[in-house]
């Protein structure tokens, strides 16, 4: 494991935060809450039917000794999640309908770590984006001045570590919202040990060629500039006048990144899904995340391609990211 996951492993066991997992039937799942249980990193907390997840586990010749298991039906605060559920939403759901709908195990889990029941969540092994991020909205919702979630990777291979988004939520982001993300990301590289270098891609450098498209990430560019002058943000590049000093000397001689970006920020959803996939699967890095960001509490994606390694390291992104929500709350209460 890298030096990232390392470092972060060190972070959770001390601090032992819980993460709650909606598909706890899910072969993948039951794994990495096992593992995650026997090295003491994390209390796991798995939604599902117990004798069916227990079942599971007994198949797979794993414990969960030390793994909760929290059935909808049969869980003992489920009328507590209920009130709090009508009253999130505001109208929007009676009794009736939030009873119903609690006993998806995506808005149950939620509702959980709205509740401070559980610190994290971790789904989307065998459920769509939409499934996982729908619920978080609803309920757990962004944070002050944010106006959308977005979808980061950590993409890691040995000791480099990069940054890309948005590559799992807004499929077409206008200028404002490019700048936003650019900045969430920052902060994101920030929390794990990432000193933020950010290009704004294109298939233009520096004007070379002009579109609607290219005007969109120039006026981003702009933008986040003037919003986080401490940050080091620069655009528009293509990607390699943003990654090769000796592209970016001809390119872009003027630039603060010289070539040396280390988050990088896709103008589409499609490019950025398309980009994490080539480097994961042609580069040999791999591909952590989405990470969703701008939530107030940490609610994360799973690829339904993903494996039980990458629920693992994903389960340690999310009790980072809840340990340090927490730190924040202290500091500002």
């Amino acid at each position: 494991m890298s030096d990232l996951f390392e470092a972060i492993k060190g972070q959770v066991k001390a601090d032992f935060p819980s993460i709650v997992f909606p598909e706890g039937e899910d072969e993948r799942i039951v794994k990495a809450a096992a593992q995650l249980s026997q090295d003491k990193m994390l209390k796991p907390i798995i939604v599902g039917n117990k004798e069916k997840v227990q079942e599971k586990a007994n198949s797979l010749g794993v414990s969960f000794e030390n793994v909760d298991i929290y059935d909808p039906s049969s869980y003992e605060n489920f009328d507590k999640l209920v009130t709090a559920f009508v009253e999130r939403r505001k109208g929007k759901e009676t009794e009736e309908s939030a009873k119903e709908k609690l006993q998806d195990p995506n808005y149950f889990g939620t509702m959980l770590v709205y509740l401070d029941y559980a610190d994290g969540l971790v789904s989307g092994a065998a459920h769509s984006t939409g499934d996982t991020v729908r619920p978080a909205l609803q309920i757990i919702k962004t944070k002050p001045g944010i106006q959308k979630t977005s979808g980061v990777f950590i993409m890691v291979k040995e000791d480099k570590k990069f940054v890309f988004a948005d590559c799992a939520i807004n499929i077409s982001p206008n200028a404002e919202e490019l700048a936003e993300i650019a900045i969430s990301t920052a902060e994101t590289a920030k929390a794990f040990e990432i000193d933020p270098k950010v290009a704004m891609l294109s298939f233009s450098t520096k004007g070379s060629a002009s579109s609607m498209e290219t005007q969109k990430v120039s006026e981003a560019t702009k933008t986040a500039q003037q919003d986080r002058p401490d940050l080091v943000i620069d655009g528009e590049f293509q990607f390699d006048a943003a990654f090769v000093p000796a592209v970016a000397e001809k390119k872009a001689p003027d630039s603060p990144l010289q070539g040396e970006a280390n988050v990088f920020i896709f103008p589409s959803l499609e490019s950025g899904n398309l980009g994490y996939k080539i480097a994961q699967r042609l580069g040999g890095y791999d591909a952590i995340g989405p990470i969703l960001q701008g939530l107030n509490k940490p609610v994360n994606d799973l690829s339904r391609g993903c494996s039980a390694d990458d629920v693992y390291k994903l389960a340690l992104i999310t009790a980072k990211q809840a340990i340090m929500e927490k730190k924040t709350q202290l500091i500002n209460s």
